[in-house]
């Protein structure tokens, strides 16, 4: 996970496993300025860890970069390598977080699945980051009490 990019122009390869080493970064070049990336991914899927039959959402990652981005080919591939991985909702959000901030570092990132209904109930995890001991983290809380 270095700041050399391997994946943006050469042919894609399309993991069949959960596969986190795909994903890249790059320098951020205004990291004294707080702004927004947002991702949005509409056909993002998993499998149930106890049926198998496959879950379908659309994943929001926003995240405020502090000295590292990631990059979007890089966060496709990582994305649709969870096709074939068994996990609740839950957990995917999660491991989705736990993955990018490992990653970049970020000030501050939040991750929502707007999974499709399943039994007649839609999923919509949330979970979110702030920086320890910054602003961030207090931002991290206040977006998390007042989740709608």
């Amino acid at each position: 996970m270095n700041d050399k990019l391997t994946l943006l122009g050469n042919k894609t390869e399309y993991k069949s496993e959960y596969a986190p080493q795909v994903l890249e970064t790059f320098i951020n070049r205004h990291p004294e300025n707080d702004y927004w990336v947002h991702f949005e991914c509409p056909e993002f899927t998993s499998l149930c860890p106890i049926t198998g039959q496959p879950d379908f959402a659309t994943i929001h990652i926003a995240y405020i970069p502090a000295e590292k981005m990631v990059e979007s080919k890089s966060l496709k591939l990582y994305l649709f390598s969870f096709r074939n991985h068994g996990a609740f909702h839950e957990d995917c959000v999660n491991i989705i977080m736990k993955d990018l901030i490992a990653l970049m570092e970020p000030k501050y990132i939040e991750v929502v699945g707007a999974f499709t209904p399943r039994g007649g109930i839609s999923i919509y995890p949330y979970a979110n980051y702030g920086k320890k001991g910054t602003q961030y983290e207090e931002m991290a809380l206040y977006r998390l009490r007042n989740r709608e």
